[in-house]
C-alpha cells in the first residue's frame, strides 16, 4: 500500500504510467471500446479497470501524469458520429476535469482516427464505463522541477 495515491491506480497501471516517456500516450476507454483488439494490433499494454467510470480514472491518472503542454493538443476525445457538435455527458465531464487542471481545450478525433491513435498509445486502459463516447487520449508531458 502506498500513501497519497488514488487507490484505483492499480500496480499494473502505475507501472505503465511510470514507464511512459515524454510524448507517449495513454488511452482511457469505455466498456464498449474494442480495447483488446486495439491493444493487440498496436502491440501495446492493456490494463482493465472494470466497475470504474472513465471520469474517475481520468481524475486519478491526472494526479500522477503530467500532460504535454508544449503541443497544441495533449488530450483528444472521440467525435460523435453524425453530430460533431454534440457533447456527450462523458466528454463534458472530461472537459470539466481538464479545465480544473488548467487545460482549456480538448481536441476531437473522428472515430476511426481515434482507434488508430489508440493503437499507437503506450497503454490502453479499459474502464467499466457504459456511457457512449467515454474515451480520451492523453499525451504525457514532463515533470518540471524548479
Amino acid at each position: 500500500m502506498l500513501k497519497n495515491l488514488p487507490p484505483i491506480l492499480t500496480p499494473d497501471l502505475l507501472h505503465a504510467l511510470a514507464s511512459m516517456g515524454h510524448g507517449d500516450e495513454v488511452a482511457l476507454v469505455d466498456a464498449h471500446f474494442p480495447a483488446s483488439r486495439v491493444a493487440q494490433q498496436g502491440l501495446n499494454r492493456l490494463v482493465r479497470l472494470p466497475g470504474l467510470s472513465a471520469t474517475a480514472v481520468l481524475e486519478a491518472v491526472l494526479q500522477v501524469l503530467p500532460l504535454d503542454d508544449s503541443a497544441s493538443a495533449c488530450a483528444w476525445t472521440m467525435q460523435v458520429m453524425g453530430d460533431a457538435h454534440r457533447v456527450p455527458d462523458a466528454v463534458a465531464q472530461f472537459q470539466s476535469v481538464l479545465k480544473r487542471q488548467g487545460m482549456s481545450e480538448v481536441a476531437t478525433l473522428e472515430r476511426f482516427a481515434f482507434y488508430e491513435q489508440a493503437k499507437a498509445a503506450y497503454v490502453v486502459v479499459q474502464t467499466g464505463d457504459e456511457r457512449t463516447y467515454a474515451n480520451i487520449l492523453l499525451r504525457k508531458g514532463l515533470v518540471v522541477h524548479g
